[in-house]
């Protein structure tokens, strides 16, 4: 049986300040997103993409994740309780992110980038996805560290006691969660948009596999101590990703028939 770390979630001090690995997790996540970001950018496999605007997009996306991931855990999973403490939504230092809220921050900060670059949404998101799940990782790297979002008691030999939570073995779902959100997904996404795809593929290949991933690693996380299981056994997190597959379903089917639609039909003039 593993013990975690308890690790100091002060990285350092900079005078009075203190530099959380947290933060420090979130500014990895922007800086991958940036490498990576130009990285694609250089391969014009997207027309009418330059590096430059990769650091623009950031500047949204920032805003997208932070607004976003805030409100999308007030509204998913305290609303009641933030109804009635409405001043504390602005601490954000407490703690309490949404991914889904934040994924949805992001859409529309990326519909504002689209507008005023005069490009079509679904290019812009099809540019993104494939730069997203090192952050995820990134994230969960953090998680791990605080030992927060523990995971299920468990008897398995890689099981992990939080001393911080209790004294029960769990399962480390952070590090599951780092695994297939952040790097296998990274890993599918790059080699898929590695080619170019239908307009829409790539972000519902995003949408599946994140998705996907997601629900499967819930059965592993400790459901919210305030929430618990919900309805057919599933977490919140399960029932937030279910749409996600379902849509994302749903794009890759459309983008495959609207690009078939749009092949110009050849004439065997032979004949």
């Amino acid at each position: 049986m593993l013990v975690h770390p308890q690790f100091d979630p002060v990285a350092f001090q900079l005078g009075p300040v203190a530099v959380r690995w947290y933060g420090l997790m979130y500014l990895l996540a922007f800086v991958l997103f940036v490498v990576l970001g130009k990285v694609r950018a250089r391969r014009n496999l997207l027309t009418g993409w330059h590096p430059r605007d990769v650091d623009d997009m950031l500047f949204y996306g920032v805003f997208g994740v932070i607004l976003g991931g805030r409100l999308g855990y007030v509204l998913f999973y305290k609303p009641l309780h933030y109804l009635a403490h409405p001043l504390e939504i602005l601490e954000v230092w407490s703690g309490g992110m949404s991914f889904h809220g934040g994924f949805l921050g992001v859409l529309v900060a990326l519909w504002l980038f689209a507008r005023q670059r005069d490009k079509r949404f679904l290019e812009v998101t099809d540019f993104v996805g494939p730069l997203v799940p090192l952050g995820l990782a990134a994230g969960r790297l953090g998680n791990f560290i605080n030992g927060e979002l523990v995971g299920r008691a468990t008897d398995v030999p890689w099981a992990m006691v939080f001393p911080q939570v209790d004294n029960l073995p769990r399962h480390p779902s952070q590090l599951y969660q780092f695994g297939l959100e952040g790097l296998l997904l990274f890993v599918l996404l790059w080699w898929y948009a590695g080619r170019a795809r239908p307009l829409g593929a790539v972000s519902a290949m995003f949408l599946i596999g994140y998705g996907f991933f997601r629900f499967v690693a819930e059965f592993a996380r400790e459901p919210d101590s305030f929430l618990g299981l919900l309805a057919g056994g599933l977490t919140m997190g399960q029932w937030l990703s279910l749409p996600m597959v379902a849509l994302g379903i749903g794009m890759l089917v459309w983008a495959y028939r609207r690009a078939a639609k749009a092949e110009p039909t050849v004439i065997d003039r032979g004949k």
